[in-house]
């Protein structure tokens, strides 16, 4: 129950879709376009039309044997999205070296496929297109056709020029970086959030155990019942002594097993006592506990408290909480895991410390954050894991009302310190309270006075 290993949701979905690159483009030969227009016939300057036109017309082509070769849901590969954002970066260059160069005011725009990529693509493909990006500004510092303006001679001075490019290799530098942390973060949020969704969902189908379980007593209880006394006749008639007396008297001995049963598994639905739907706090813990033993780590359970010890409902969100806290425990702990529960007439906790090296003094301000890990030795053994964790189980635990404390524990030998703090009301009935009617409640090994 540690960290999430089954997918990769980071990446997942992160491919561009089509239709949102077409539309792009198509805006991007609106704006040329217009730009063109309105130089050449608004203002009257003098730029070579028909060529301009061309590399435009170039454009739009593409964009339309892409809307022709695939549906509008289509997903482009990193590969294909990067050629095609190529692609854009040399016709926008075409097109300023027509007009101008880096002299035309229109030149930043050539950071834009940059920035597409860095939302979108993963960084060494943003790297290749920042750099086209800044080779085809080097170029057109140097090589260029006149700026369209009414004095055809006019042309900026040469510092000036510098500086757009130096303006245009930074913007493409920390726009592109920019960009691909803000969109990166975004990623790993809604993947960890959609692993987090599945691992409940999965949990819940334990909690659906004992509804099956009683609807499997109800349906069987008529045909053992029938097994029963055709077994009772067959007694009746048969020898008293003999082969065929012992299998029928096994044969009774057996119904009457899965009667016992049966009534076990009928309790679950009268009134939500049964085994699989409450249980004792102790019980909770040792449930989550009992899998961690055989890794060679001392597991040392206590327990403190005032009042009567708190009873839960079989909540899945905290099984695999827990569970998981444990487990890291046990994976970073050197010789032993203690945990302490406590309570009090108000507040339920549950304290988990292990004799580790703690956490990372790098981590303690983003514990809780998704895809942030530090693999134990024996997740390293095993691959390791996407740093899920440890947010899906403090995403859970606080579903189910509770409060998270994690720091490194003071003192000795003993490493990082997770404690699970639960207003008595919310862990009692599975109902976590409005946040101003949670009751303050410190956890500790002593009871609470």
């Amino acid at each position: 129950m540690a960290d999430f290993d089954v997918l990769d949701l980071s990446r997942s979905g992160s491919r561009l879709r089509l239709d949102t690159l077409i539309r792009l483009r198509w805006l991007a030969v609106a704006g040329q376009s217009l730009a063109v227009l309105f130089v050449h016939f608004g203002l009257d300057f003098a730029l070579p039309f028909w060529p301009a036109a061309l590399a435009i017309i170039a454009s739009a082509v593409l964009n339309l044997v892409l809307r022709w070769s695939f549906p509008l849901g289509h997903r482009l590969g990193d590969a294909s999205a990067s050629a095609i954002l190529a692609f854009d970066v040399v016709q926008l260059s075409v097109l300023l070296f027509l007009t101008g160069g880096l002299q035309n005011p229109f030149a930043m725009l050539i950071l834009a496929p940059v920035m597409i990529s860095a939302t979108a693509l993963p960084p060494s493909y943003t790297v290749t297109i920042g750099v086209t990006a800044i080779a085809a500004a080097s170029v057109l510092a140097f090589l260029h056709m006149p700026l369209p303006w009414a004095d055809a001679s006019f042309e900026m001075p040469w510092l000036y020029r510098t500086g757009v490019w130096t303006a245009i290799a930074l913007g493409t530098v920390f726009t592109g970086a920019y960009a691909w942390r803000v969109a990166e973060e975004s990623r790993q949020l809604a993947g960890a959030l959609a692993a987090t969704e599945l691992v409940l969902a999965r949990e819940q189908h334990l909690s659906q155990l004992d509804g099956l379980a009683a609807a499997a007593a109800h349906e069987l209880g008529t045909p053992l019942a029938t097994i029963a006394l055709i077994a009772k006749e067959l007694e009746r008639m048969a020898p008293s002594e003999g082969e065929m007396a012992e299998d029928i008297t096994l044969l009774r001995e057996q119904v009457q097993r899965c009667r016992e049963i049966l009534g076990k598994l009928n309790s679950l639905e009268s009134g939500g006592e049964g085994p699989l739907e409450t249980m004792r706090l102790l019980h909770l813990v040792e449930e989550v506990v009992g899998p961690q033993r055989p890794f060679g780590v001392a597991i040392r359970v206590e327990s403190r408290g005032l009042g009567s010890e708190p009873v839960c409902r079989r909540n899945p969100a905290i099984l695999y909480g827990l569970g998981n806290l444990v487990e890291n425990a046990v994976d970073f702990a050197q010789t032993e895991v203690e945990i302490t529960a406590s309570w009090d007439h108000q507040g339920v906790a549950v304290s988990i410390v292990d004799d580790g090296p703690g956490f990372p003094a790098d981590m303690l301000s983003r514990l809780g954050e998704p895809y942030v890990t530090s693999r134990g030795p024996r997740r390293a053994k095993e691959g390791g894991g996407l740093g899920l964790g440890l947010f899906i189980a403090k995403t859970l635990l606080e579903r189910s009302g509770a409060r998270l404390n994690m720091r490194n524990a003071s003192g000795g030998t003993r490493g990082a310190e997770i404690t699970i703090v639960w207003p008595r009301t919310a862990f009692e009935r599975g109902i976590a309270p409005p946040p101003a009617e949670h009751v303050a409640f410190s956890a500790s090994p002593a009871p609470i006075d």
